[in-house]
C-alpha cells in the first residue's frame, strides 16, 4: 500500500508528533500525584540530568522516563512494528534510540538515580492503568526516601529500571 500522503506532507505530520507532555506522561504524572508523589517536570534536575527524565521525584533519587513504544523500541509490544518502507533506515533509528537510552539509564546510575521506565502501552487502557497503579508505590519508593549524598538503591531494583516486576510476567504492557 502506498502512503496517502506526498513525501513533504508526511515529513510535516511526522514533524508534529509532540515529544514532551504526551497523554501517557500526563497519565503517569496524574498516577504518581494521586499516589502523594511530588516531582518536577520541568524543573533544573529535568533539564541537568542526563537524557532530561520526564519526571523527576528528588526526594526519592528516582528519575522516571515514559517511553513510547514505537520510537524506543518496546520488544514484544502490539505498539511497535518496523514500518515495511525504509526498513533498514528504521532499524538503525530504533536501534540508536535504544542504545542511546540505555547509555542515558546507565549514566544516571552512575549518578546513583534510580531509573524507571515506563512504556506508553502501560497506560494506554484501564487494565493496563489498574495493573501499573497497583505497582508504582513499589518502583519509585524505597522504604525510605534517600538523603543526600547517602543515596545507594538496593540489589533488587536491578530489574526495574526495564519497568518489570519479578512477580508479574506482564512486562508493564
Amino acid at each position: 500500500m502506498t502512503d496517502i500522503f506526498t513525501p513533504e506532507k508526511r515529513s510535516a505530520v511526522m514533524a508534529a508528533i509532540r515529544g514532551h507532555n504526551t497523554k501517557p506522561e500526563r497519565v503517569v504524572r496524574s498516577m504518581l500525584h494521586r499516589a502523594g508523589f511530588r516531582f518536577t517536570v520541568n524543573g533544573p534536575n529535568n533539564k541537568r540530568l542526563p537524557g532530561k527524565p520526564d519526571v523527576v521525584l528528588a526526594r526519592y533519587h528516582t528519575v522516571v522516563f515514559i517511553h513510547g513504544c514505537f520510537w524506543h523500541g518496546h520488544d514484544d509490544c502490539g505498539d511497535f512494528r518496523l514500518p515495511k518502507t525504509r526498513r533498514d533506515w528504521w532499524r538503525k533509528k530504533i536501534s540508536g534510540n535504544k542504545e542511546r537510552d540505555a547509555r542515558t539509564e546507565e549514566a544516571l546510575r552512575q549518578l546513583g538515580w534510580r531509573v524507571v521506565t515506563i512504556w506508553a502501552c502501560a497506560v494506554k487502557n484501564r487494565d493496563a492503568r489498574t495493573w501499573l497503579e497497583v505497582r508504582l508505590k513499589n518502583l519509585i519508593s524505597p522504604k525510605q526516601p534517600a538523603k543526600r549524598g547517602t543515596f545507594r538503591y538496593p540489589e533488587t531494583i536491578g530489574a526495574l529500571p526495564a519497568a518489570r516486576a519479578a512477580d508479574d510476567t506482564r512486562a508493564y504492557q
